[in-house]
């Protein structure tokens, strides 16, 4: 599992005073960083191996500012050619926002997907969610 941590600026908060809802995705995706090293180690977009296929987020508590969030980073399924990265938003012990993002090894070239190969595969595998 990888974790990051966050602190929320003012420009990110809602007129209720909460972490705007559009600010999840940004904050995941950016918490994604070393998933894409596998990749592209040096992350050239030029060199990109990764397409989006589906994201969401599902709201479980409210996210302030003021309060440091930590992201945790794990990787839930591994497929042929797709993996679904879990991702956490916590703030002061407490579990607000979860995502999942399909990612999909990709031939830019040919325009279709592409099989993971046993080392992206393994790499992977080390961080394989773990139900606590």
């Amino acid at each position: 599992m990888f974790t990051e941590k966050i602190s929320p600026r003012f420009s990110e908060t809602d007129v209720l005073g909460h972490i705007n809802n559009t600010v999840l995705p940004i904050w995941f995706e950016a918490a994604r960083v070393p998933i894409f090293k596998f990749f592209t180690p040096d992350l050239n977009p030029h060199d990109w191996k990764l397409i989006i296929a589906k994201v969401e987020v599902s709201f479980v508590g409210e996210l302030f500012y003021g309060h440091e969030v930590e992201i945790k980073t794990s990787v839930e399924h591994i497929g042929s050619s797709s993996f679904v990265v879990r991702q956490e938003a916590w703030q002061q012990g407490t579990c607000c926002a979860v995502g999942k993002t399909v990612l999909v090894r990709y031939d830019f070239n040919n325009k279709c997907s592409k099989k993971l190969d046993e080392d992206e595969k393994t790499a992977l595998a080390a961080h394989l969610f773990a139900s606590e």
